[in-house]
């Protein structure tokens, strides 16, 4: 039988179940498939101050990144109008030209 590797983030959603939610160590772990073992060192692990200090640096950085994804979506969006806005008005600057070329010619 092998070695299950989860993520950090399954481990810290997993403790998370035993630490907030009050749920006991036993239930959790039958619910999650994972020894009750596994899911104590964990709980001691990401308990630590070091732990502790090192998720919220990476949750601070997941919402940057979340709000830098939404930015740049929306700036992609307006760089696509912009884009369609300057084909258009070239185009009707160019029909201008010919018929302001024709209407000289005709008269």
């Amino acid at each position: 039988m092998s070695r299950r590797r989860y993520s950090d983030e399954f481990k810290i959603e997993a403790v998370k179940q035993v630490v907030e939610n009050g749920y006991t160590i036993t239930d959790t772990a039958e619910r999650l498939g994972v020894h009750p073992t596994s899911l104590s060192s964990w709980i001691k692990r990401f308990k630590s101050p070091e732990a502790q200090v090192k998720y919220s640096i990476q949750q601070s950085a997941d919402v940057e990144i979340k709000r830098l994804q939404k930015e740049l979506k929306r700036v992609t969006q307006e760089r696509d109008i912009l884009k369609k806005a300057a084909v258009y008005f070239t185009e009707e600057t160019s029909l201008r030209e010919r018929f302001a070329c024709f209407a000289s010619h005709t008269e």
